[in-house]
């Protein structure tokens, strides 16, 4: 994991390496202070002269200057090195998480990956600006301090060797203790980002149904669940300093009185007033270092489960590879399912697909019905390789599709989703997502044959008003139409339609594909529809149930031959008719 994540440095190596040796030289030049002060004492005692006074003083002005100097300095460039780290970290899982396919995104869960590049992150970047600071500061104060306590105050300093294991010991408990209830914590985090995602996202629905308490009271759960376990852990890490505190003034009772013992009884021969005042300065020094220590070790325990999550999402390949030679060219628009079998995990214990043999020429329409749950999406998911086939093989152009490159694969696939997403931005902007090179004319152009140039051309800005993220400010037809013509100025080879004229009426619906028949012409066209009226016309229509091909065939075909197709069209003419 450490040597993970070491890799996000990269640029800021530099300023990583300078910041402990700026922080060793901040910690000698305050070691070597309270030696020098210890020096002036004792001069002072035994009567020196003014001018010594005056150059003890600059010596130890030009010290604290050059220690000031040095702890700035450290400061800028360990705030650089750390938020430079986290940059790094966040890019890294950003692109990385690019490259998943669906089975990588369904492994985690949004609300995780959110979790990992917000929180977790916040957390290991501390962790480090720590570790190249503070974790290097004390303990090279406290070697020192250490060893200059025992040049100046000789046995006394033992009871340093007492105090340091206590605390040492203490700090491995609490380290051992609080590991575990971290590591849930975080998932718990995943689970309250969830909730927080899935109420915010449907946020329409929580107030029609008037559930606003309901969500109060589900969030209010998973909070207090996080809290509960955050509040056990942080109770043992609690115990960090009582314990400190305790050994501090253990150690404070001990030198001030054996000190002034000593120096009373030996009168000053073995510890004169300067070694005892530098006595004191270096016990300080020791607690402090040992105290800030306990610090570290907790941010560490905590970023260390970060940590581990982090180094996931990196190490993370995806579930789907371009080959080692790929095909960069797709020759047509045919599709050939041969005996394909899809399951969405290998722990599935049903298959999604079934024995699917579908074979459509280059050019063709095709339109595919069935109930909910037919595996209608499914289908058409595996043509553009969103997911791999469990058995059996499909085609495109007459190559497999796990032979091509994904980018090309993909760019000559256009797929158009019922529930398909808009960013924000105007509308110039989503629309070249289709085509990121596409002039004003041809986005009207595309505007016009998906019908969305009506409803554009009443907006005051036209083609340059702003969308809201997700669309929020348009409804849902016209999120579909810009959503075609989105996928028209892609101008693929397949066009793929996934009950995108759900929210459009039915005259909408027939002027798009007649628009569609006329400016693709050779694109292959699959429609997945509820509306019969929407696939009518098609060259072939397949029926969709329970994961297999029930039945294909033309309109005319279906009605005399399958029961579903006939039952369907028939209940959605007697309800056309009623309306009348």
């Amino acid at each position: 994991m450490i040597k993970r994540l070491a890799r996000c440095i990269r640029e800021y190596k530099n300023v990583s390496i300078a910041t402990p040796i700026l922080v060793s030289l901040e910690v000698v030049m305050e070691c070597i202070i309270p030696f020098i002060i210890a020096d002036l004492v004792n001069n002072i005692k035994s009567g020196c002269e003014i001018s010594v006074i005056i150059k003890y003083g600059l010596v130890l002005v030009l010290m604290a200057c050059l220690s000031l100097a040095f702890g700035a300095l450290a400061g800028i460039t360990c705030a650089t090195a750390s938020c430079g780290l986290a940059k790094n970290m966040r890019r890294d899982m950003f692109e990385n998480i690019q490259k998943f396919s669906f089975e990588n995104i369904d492994k985690f869960s949004t609300s995780s990956l959110v979790t990992r590049l917000t929180t977790d992150v916040t957390n290991v970047q501390m962790a480090y600006m720590m570790i190249i600071r503070i974790a290097i500061r004390c303990p090279l104060m406290l070697i020192f301090a250490f060893v200059m306590a025992f040049v100046m105050g000789g046995r006394m300093a033992v009871i340093f060797l007492f105090v340091v294991p206590v605390l040492g010991v203490a700090l491995a408990l609490v380290t051992y203790k609080t590991m575990p209830l971290f590591r849930a914590v975080f998932r718990k985090y995943d689970n309250l980002n969830e909730s927080i995602q899935e109420n915010i996202k449907g946020m329409r629905v929580v107030k029609s149904y008037v559930r606003e308490e309901y969500e109060k009271q589900k969030f209010g759960r998973a909070a207090e669940d996080v809290c509960r376990d955050f509040t056990k852990a942080e109770r043992i890490l609690a115990l960090n300093n009582p314990i400190m505190q305790f050994c501090l003034y253990v150690v404070m009772v001990f030198v001030l009185s054996y000190g002034s013992y000593t120096i009373i009884t030996t009168r000053g021969i073995d510890l004169d007033v300067g070694q005892f005042s530098a006595l004191l300065t270096y016990s300080f020094m020791i607690l402090s270092s040992l105290m800030m220590i306990s610090m570290v070790f907790v941010m560490i325990t905590l970023a260390t489960e970060s940590g581990h999550r982090i180094a996931e999402i990196l190490d993370e390949e995806s579930s789907l590879q371009n080959p080692a030679n790929p095909v960069f060219e797709v020759k047509d628009g045919s599709i050939d399912f041969d005996g394909v079998s899809f399951k969405y995990s290998k722990t599935a214990e049903r298959n999604a697909l079934s024995d699917i043999d579908l074979h459509i020429k280059s050019g063709q329409t095709v339109g595919i019905i069935g109930g909910t749950g037919s595996a209608k999406s499914t289908l058409v998911q595996l043509i553009s390789r969103l997911y791999d086939v469990t058995e059996g093989s499909v085609k495109v152009g007459g190559v497999d599709v796990r032979e091509y490159d994904l980018d090309t694969l993909r760019n000559q696939v256009a797929v158009v989703l019922q529930k398909n997403v808009l960013f924000s931005g105007t509308i110039k902007d989503n629309l070249r997502w289709g085509n990121k090179e596409a002039t004003d004319e041809e986005m009207i152009e595309a505007c016009r044959l998906s019908q969305a140039d009506e409803f554009i051309e009443r907006f005051p800005d036209k083609y340059d008003t702003y969308i809201e993220q997700g669309g929020a400010n348009v409804s849902g037809g016209q999120k579909q139409r810009l959503c075609i013509a989105r996928a028209l100025l892609k101008k693929p080879k397949i066009l793929i339609m996934d009950d995108s004229t759900s929210a459009v009426d039915t005259r909408t619906d027939a002027l798009i594909r007649k628009a569609m028949a006329e400016y693709i012409p050779s694109t292959t066209k699959i429609i997945i529809a509820q509306r019969i009226s929407s696939v009518q016309e098609a060259d072939v229509i397949i029926v969709m149930a329970g994961g297999q091909i029930s039945a294909m065939g033309n309109h005319d075909e279906l009605i005399k031959n399958n029961e579903i197709y006939r039952d369907l069209y028939t209940l959605q003419n007697k309800a056309g008719d009623d309306d009348e």
